[in-house]
């Protein structure tokens, strides 16, 4: 059974509630995403909102402003890690993330919260005082690329006044911008929970993973607050290898097919 170890929630799917779905983190394995959503659309599953974490801030922004998963399925396999990173060596980081917020702008324009078509909310941790921040107003890529920025590897996004780091480092599975957001039932995706580590090449590797197992940790009792649990098996993939996202999106599919059938839908 592909849902591993994980299982999910007894709470029934009702479509009548209003539904929330919460995307984690999880770098390259973050193309599983694209599979739920495409399950999520068989079943005709509304989603009422959205909220992301790391990359999955950048999937939930493309969905939350009408891209459809086969529109999303191709960004995905047309980019690569080059594409979303570019050396920019400070005391803050390795790499900037520019580049993956001109590939949300290039797909969307460059839009506010305000114009999604389903309400969005993206997730990220001031480095400087350790709390959630909440992103729902102002430029959405400027809010997935601080979402998106893994410490040591990415150099921090200002906003506010604030820099601003992954959001994975205070909620990996967005579950409580979603309550706050009216919504009654939660669909969790938890990329973290049946992934299993290799060993790194590089110091980019080794930051990876280092986050990756602390994440791991702490999403295990994040999750516990969703109603449905989709957490597919992604052990055999890298979380930076960029030349396995088709099959990323088939375990995405069919981990949440296991799921949502589970919960009813």
């Amino acid at each position: 059974m592909i849902f591993g170890k994980r299982k999910s929630s007894p709470r029934r799917l009702n479509r009548k509630k209003r539904i929330g779905l919460a995307l984690g983190g999880g770098a390259v394995l973050g193309a599983a995403h694209i599979g739920v959503l495409r399950a999520m659309d068989e079943f005709k599953i509304p989603v009422a909102c959205i909220a992301g974490t790391s990359i999955g801030s950048f999937i939930a922004a493309l969905y939350a402003f009408g891209k459809s998963w086969r529109e999303i399925e191709e960004i995905a396999l047309h980019t690569k890690w080059i594409d979303v990173s570019g050396p920019r060596l400070s005391q803050y980081g390795l790499l900037s993330n520019k580049k993956l917020g001109k590939l949300l702008i290039d797909a969307v324009g460059d839009a506010e919260f305000g114009d999604a078509r389903i309400p969005l909310a993206v997730v990220a941790t001031d480095i400087g005082t350790g709390e959630k921040v909440v992103l729902t107003n102002g430029r959405v890529a400027e809010a997935v690329m601080a979402s998106s920025c893994v410490p040591g590897v990415y150099i921090p996004v200002e906003i506010g006044g604030r820099i601003l780091v992954d959001g994975g480092v205070v909620e990996n599975v967005p579950v409580s911008p979603l309550r706050d957001m009216g919504a009654e039932i939660v669909v969790g995706v938890d990329l973290t929970a049946n992934h299993a580590f290799k060993k790194p090449e590089h110091i980019v590797g080794v930051l990876l993973n280092t986050f990756g197992i602390t994440l791991r940790n702490a999403t295990k009792l994040q999750t516990k607050q969703s109603d449905v649990i989709i957490a597919p098996d992604l052990s055999a993939f890298n979380a930076i290898d960029t030349a396995k996202v088709e099959a990323l999106i088939a375990m995405g599919y069919v981990g949440a097919l296991d799921a949502l059938r589970a919960a009813g839908a």
